[in-house]
């Protein structure tokens, strides 16, 4: 993700967090490396309020600018963290958030009507589970798109199997 804005009051006061990330040059990276983000690692990066703010902000330049590690999230997801930011930080926020994936390198990943369905099958099959749609739709593409490294601090990412960045 390039442009992250911090929270505020109105959108001239709202500043870049954290560097723009490299947009790959194009060379394929493993699997591995490529990095799906959930919507609690964007709250965390940006609300210096969250518990996670410090690691999440670590993790950002550790990995994606560092490393130069591809992002990606999905549909979902942008929906889901767009709430996040509603309920936590406010509508100029919200709207930033929204903004930013216009020239952002983090590509949103749209589900479809078969990973909904997947999704919804994961629900059914993990009945002690508290997996959300939006949880299961994300289990639901990278597993069919070979992405197993989720950027989260929702353990229901771990709990179905998944790595994640954070501790």
């Amino acid at each position: 993700m390039r442009h992250l804005l911090t929270h505020g009051r109105s959108t001239s006061t709202l500043r870049t967090l954290w560097p723009r990330a490299p947009v790959s040059s194009g060379a394929v990276l493993p699997t591995r490396q490529r990095v799906f983000i959930d919507s609690s690692a964007y709250l965390a990066l940006v609300s210096r309020r969250d518990d996670c703010h410090v690691e999440a902000s670590r993790l950002w330049h550790d990995v994606v600018i560092a490393r130069r590690w591809p992002t990606y999230t999905s549909n979902y997801i942008v929906a889901e963290a767009h709430a996040l930011f509603l309920s936590r930080l406010g509508r100029d926020p919200a709207e930033a958030f929204l903004r930013q994936f216009a020239t952002t390198a983090t590509v949103v990943l749209r589900v479809s009507e078969e990973d909904e369905q997947h999704a919804i099958n994961i629900i059914y099959r993990f009945r002690d589970k508290m997996f959300s749609l939006t949880d299961a739709t994300s289990f639901a593409l990278m597993e069919r798109l070979d992405m197993p490294l989720a950027f989260t601090f929702d353990q229901d990412f771990r709990q179905y199997g998944l790595q994640v960045l954070t501790g």
